[in-house]
């Protein structure tokens, strides 16, 4: 648990009594809706619990997922009003979240990582293809993420 335990609750509290953990899916919640910070703080929570089981490693992939988006919308977060996105500390994340995920079957907890390592691997060629000087959200549509 982390000191952000209550309003991570409140945030995910729709989501209890489902098949998944509801931080689990509040995650997806809140990356779909391009709320990266919380979607990181929610599965964080999550990760905080796991850290010494086998899907460590995967919600900390997600996280940092999340974490990369985090810093390209950074110059739209009220929390940063004078920065910047921040594009190669963004691919840095989008790499270490592409390594963890290869340590789990194409198909885990209902997301397709073929999928999702697709994703990262599109977002991390927007960012060289940029060298690193456009980001990539001002021409290509947010991604979603969907789980079963």
């Amino acid at each position: 648990m982390s000191h952000k335990t209550g309003w991570i609750n409140q945030r995910v509290a729709h989501l209890e009594g489902k098949t998944r953990d509801a931080r689990f899916l509040g995650f997806f919640e809140c990356f779909n809706a391009g709320e990266y910070y919380e979607a990181h703080d929610v599965l964080e929570d999550l990760w905080l619990e796991s850290r010494n089981y086998p899907d460590a490693n995967f919600y900390k992939a997600l996280i940092q997922l999340a974490g990369g988006f985090v810093h390209l919308t950074m110059h739209e977060n009220p929390k940063w009003p004078a920065a910047g996105p921040r594009l190669r500390p963004a691919h840095t994340l989008f790499s270490k979240a592409r390594v963890y995920l290869g340590d789990y079957p194409d198909f885990h907890h209902g997301l397709d990582l073929t999928e999702t390592k697709g994703l990262i691997d599109q977002w991390c060629v927007h960012l060289e293809e940029g060298e690193f000087k456009v980001n990539p959200l001002s021409m290509v549509d947010a991604p979603t993420l969907e789980v079963e």
